[in-house]
């Protein structure tokens, strides 16, 4: 027990006197609201006493940091020893702009690399297909082939700096970009490190990128995680993501159980598809986080979030290594919370959740920039986005000592009541027969559907606030630069990729593509192949191909 009965007795003593204190209060002076809840809605309650935790066990459930159930973080000495990584996300435009914002963050003091694609990249298409008319580079970096790849990298270290690709259907074919690229700059593969998104299962949930069905979609992430594993152990194979989740309009409950439930079906899946001892890869999953405004909320997500996967991995896949109990993440603060009414507000906003990713003991931190909402972000909007996270780093204090908000009785109990309900989640998708079994049956949708609903009926009729939105309305019009992408670097994309389509080895690209058509049919490891036609110069698209023409393609049965 975390308290003594004497303490417990006085503790009682105290709030039964206190309560009858806020009786005769709520006469004169009642309650602002009938009831107080977090974001998700969860019921929070007036005060919280040493009785909210007296089951506690302090060695069991807290623990000290680096220690199980890794509830105070995965480091002994957590922040002092290194911040998380400032990890900003970019891309624009062709390989060489977003190259260019690159050496700028690294130049103002960013320590890790993140990338966004264009949208006809996530989906696997060229940027001369007719699907990606109007789209080439307008929402991310647009990527074709290799050369893109090499121009995107040009001057970037690839064994000192990280670099974190958003990338899902197509993750096999930018993370063989990225290998053979090392490869020509003549960089081991042991010595890259970064993250590929990967995450297919939570596409089919929430974002919506998806090319193949669920099962040869989860057997290509297992292709990744047995290859890196093998060949590139400083590489995290699959970052498990919560974050697109959020966006969808999950609570954070849902965030977190939907999430780790995905994590669950990937280990799965590798244990059984690719014969692996779960110490042989878990070491490197990773996962990422959503960091919403509600700052006591995504703290115990997060440090909750640690301790079921630590028992998760122990208790359930039998882990002996420490660092397959850990759970090390990226977090992004909430794009669903910035508005497009008084955008300077999103500031504000954004200091407060990024402080809520590192007292929850955040490894990684994206910031995200006031003008998001609007376009893809300035220079300006960039520099203060990441200075956030700088003057919480070396002006704050917070890193000063670990994990510092255990122990309250409130974060304690709320990071319990997260876990349980977690726990409830995964048990009721256990039942269904696992994740994929529970994305067919559309029961992760719709959960998510019915919590967006609810919030946005609570916006409406005011039960939440959002300021500058529903509340503090203004007719004040706050200009904010605009950053448009131009329809030249379309032009120009498809140019180049059609002079390369002219003057690569056709036969190596078509012998290439058909050994890769082979390994899918044959249930091989798709990855030494897609590697070797990268580097034939074979187009992202082309690869893509083979896969639909193996796999078949998803049709969402809520669209179609």
């Amino acid at each position: 027990m975390y308290f003594s009965d004497e303490t417990l007795k006085t503790s009682k003593q105290l709030t039964e006197k206190w309560t009858g204190d806020v009786q005769k209060s709520l006469k004169n002076n009642p309650d602002q609201k009938a009831r107080f809840s977090t974001v998700s809605d969860l019921d929070i309650q007036r005060l919280y006493t040493p009785e909210d935790i007296a089951n506690m066990d302090f060695g069991r459930d807290i623990g000290a940091p680096g220690e199980f159930p890794y509830l105070r973080g995965n480091q002994v000495t957590g922040y002092r020893g290194r911040h998380w990584t400032f990890r900003m996300f970019s891309g624009m435009g062709s390989a060489q702009d977003t190259n260019a914002r690159w050496h700028m963050l690294l130049r103002e003091g960013q320590t890790g690399l993140s990338t966004a694609f264009d949208f006809p990249t996530l989906m696997g298409y060229d940027s001369d297909s007719p699907r990606s008319l109007g789209e080439v580079g307008k929402c991310g970096v647009a990527i074709d082939t290799l050369e893109d790849f090499l121009a995107l990298i040009d001057g970037i270290p690839l064994d000192q700096v990280t670099t974190s690709m958003t990338i899902n259907p197509p993750a096999t074919v930018l993370w063989a970009m990225y290998c053979a690229a090392a490869d020509i700059k003549g960089v081991p593969l042991s010595k890259i490190g970064g993250t590929i998104q990967n995450d297919m299962l939570k596409e089919f949930i929430a974002q919506k990128t998806f090319m193949c069905p669920p099962e040869p979609s989860v057997k290509l992430i297992s292709d990744t995680v047995e290859f890196g594993a093998k060949y590139v152990p400083r590489w995290n194979t699959i970052s498990i993501s919560g974050y697109h989740i959020r966006e969808a309009g999950a609570t954070a409950v849902q965030e977190l159980a939907f999430t780790l439930r995905d994590g669950i079906e990937y280990v799965e899946d590798v244990i059984r598809r690719k014969k692996l001892d779960v110490d042989d890869f878990a070491p490197r999953l990773s996962f990422f986080f959503n960091a919403h405004i509600d700052f006591f909320e995504e703290i115990c997500k997060l440090r909750a979030a640690r301790r079921i996967w630590a028992k998760v991995m122990r208790d359930r896949f039998g882990a002996k290594n420490p660092r397959s109990m850990w759970m090390r993440f990226h977090t992004q603060t909430a794009g669903c919370s910035l508005t497009a009414q008084q955008p300077y507000n999103n500031v504000v906003r954004t200091a407060i959740e990024a402080l809520a990713g590192v007292l929850g003991g955040t490894q990684s931190l994206h910031t995200n920039s006031l003008d998001e909402v609007f376009c893809l972000p300035s220079d300006h909007a960039v520099e203060v986005a990441l200075r956030t996270q700088q003057i919480l780093a070396e002006e704050t204090g917070v890193i000063n000592t670990i994990d510092p908000l255990a122990g309250s009785y409130f974060v304690e109990s709320l990071t319990n009541d997260i876990e349980e309900k977690t726990w409830d989640y995964i048990e009721k998708i256990d039942a269904m027969g696992g994740m994929v079994a529970a994305i067919e049956k559309g029961f992760p949708q719709m959960e998510i559907a019915d919590a967006a609903y609810k919030f946005q009926r609570q916006i409406e009729t005011k039960e939440k606030i959002m300021v500058g939105v529903n509340k503090y309305v203004t007719e004040a019009q706050h200009a904010v630069p605009m950053v448009e992408i131009d329809e030249s670097v379309g032009d120009e994309q498809i140019r180049r990729l059609q002079d390369i389509r002219r003057r690569r080895d056709s036969k190596a690209v078509s012998q290439s593509l058909a050994d890769i058509r082979t390994a899918c049919k044959n249930g091989d490891n798709v990855m030494p192949y897609v590697i070797e036609a990268v580097k034939n110069l074979a187009t992202k698209q082309e690869i893509c191909d083979v896969y639909r023409g193996v796999y078949g393609e998803y049709r969402d049965p809520g669209l179609y």
